[in-house]
């Protein structure tokens, strides 16, 4: 069993960095992976993150570089550019952010100055720490104004996000978060946005994978300014994109660099471009569908459990779920989950009573666990697992977590992890 691509080299020169990669690969394959923010990238993606492109600084974009010798990074960084733009149908896309807040910082660069009145969800209800948070410094720098969702339903107050943008008139609306389990109406934001004359920028971060494969409404045509990772649902490296209808583009060029960074990371460049090939495929389209089919089949398992699913399901690849009624508190219920081998993390629900770092909440995600394979026929047996576990742990009965364990492990080792071989 090991690492796949080898790892050989690395073995003789640094053996106790490789068998720590080791160790994480083998963790990453023992476990149903459910943290909504993750998955498994293709062996492709791997290798392209490892390549002689590191060793190459490119200042600029191409053709406009500050460094001599781009002739390749030039036609790498072009040809990714290309695959986003057909992958998504954008007008532009930049691909040198190094991760998702750097690509919303950007947008604050190029579009508003310290003090400006911006608006987005509050990080209680699913948004983004980057959307204004009183934590970052989109938070400090700017006068952020933030919208929810119903107590009722779970879902975004649009009478709410109106009124707030007709009060205070932001030059920012962001749509977009991290623990959102519905469907995002870019219409109607597009609609509040233009009233107000705002610019309305998606943060697709989470469901840009959905969105490539047809399984979530796309952002284009509604948004001129759309950011992403590259990982999560899109099955990339660690990076972002920034893509934008063609106004907007050399603001946005400007601020990534040189206005907030020096030169891309080239070998994440090239393992964005392979992802959106992968992306742009009919295989991906299934994988996609499948994410949400899981999703959905998950929900409506935990829901005969009687776990408490803010606004009730699932649209896309991520669940919610209030463990109040379990009486157990998110955190201690993931930390057992863990040691069961699921792996998912607690969140904080819509109108928490508890602190952050202590909430009510757990968030699933189906994104990773797809990619390995499992269908809808499985996630009843997974809510049952994540059932015993978290009914047990409130009960301070922990004898039940290595036979989950081993039943989780029984369950993987007939779903192969790319990565890893056995």
């Amino acid at each position: 069993m090991s690492h796949q691509p080898p790892l050989p080299t690395l073995s003789a020169a640094d053996p106790e960095i490789a068998n720590l990669v080791e160790a994480e690969a083998r963790r990453q394959h023992d476990k149903i992976r459910m943290i909504a923010s993750e998955n498994y990238v293709s062996q492709a993606v791997l290798e392209a993150t490892g390549t002689v492109l590191t060793n190459k600084y490119s200042e600029g974009y191409a053709g406009r570089r500050y460094y001599e010798g781009q002739q390749v990074i030039d036609q790498v960084e072009n040809l990714t550019i290309d695959r986003a733009k057909a992958v998504f149908g954008v007008d532009h896309a930049n691909v040198q952010p190094y991760s998702g807040s750097p690509a919303n910082l950007a947008v604050y660069l190029a579009l508003a100055k310290p003090g400006d009145t911006i608006m987005g969800m509050a990080l209680p209800d699913g948004g983004h720490l980057t959307h204004g948070w009183t934590v970052s410094a989109t938070g400090k720098w700017f006068n952020a104004v933030r919208y929810g969702v119903r107590k009722e339903t779970g879902r975004v107050d649009f009478d709410q996000v109106r009124e707030l943008a007709r009060e205070h008139r932001p030059k920012l609306i962001f749509a977009g978060g991290t623990a959102i389990p519905r469907t995002i109406d870019f219409a109607t934001f597009a609609e509040i946005a233009r009233e107000v004359d705002a610019v309305l920028v998606a943060d697709i971060a989470h469901i840009a994978g959905l969105v490539a494969g047809g399984a979530h409404p796309s952002p284009v045509g509604h948004a001129p300014i759309i950011t992403t990772t590259t990982h999560k649902t899109l099955r990339g490296p660690r990076g972002a994109m920034i893509m934008t209808e063609a106004e907007h583009a050399k603001a946005i060029d400007k601020a990534v660099f040189p206005g907030l960074q020096g030169g891309p990371h080239n070998s994440t460049t090239a393992a964005i471009a392979v992802a959106l090939g992968e992306a742009a495929g009919p295989d991906f389209r299934d994988y996609a569908h499948g994410v949400v089919a899981n999703a959905k089949a998950l929900a409506d398992a935990l829901l005969e459990h009687g776990f408490d699913l803010v606004s009730g399901g699932t649209d896309n690849h991520l669940i919610l779920a209030d463990l109040t009624s379990k009486e157990i508190g998110g955190k201690p219920a993931a930390q057992a989950l863990d040691r069961a081998g699921i792996e998912l993390n607690y969140n904080t629900v819509p109108f928490d009573p508890r602190k952050p770092f202590d909430p009510s909440g757990i968030r699933i995600g189906t994104a990773a666990l797809t990619t390995r394979g499992l269908r809808p026929e499985h996630q009843p047996r997974i809510a049952e697992w994540i059932d015993r576990v978290v009914t047990a742990t409130a009960r301070g009965d922990e004898s039940v977590i290595d036979t989950v364990a081993a039943e989780v492990g029984e369950l993987l080792a007939n779903f192969p992890m790319p990565g890893w071989v056995r």
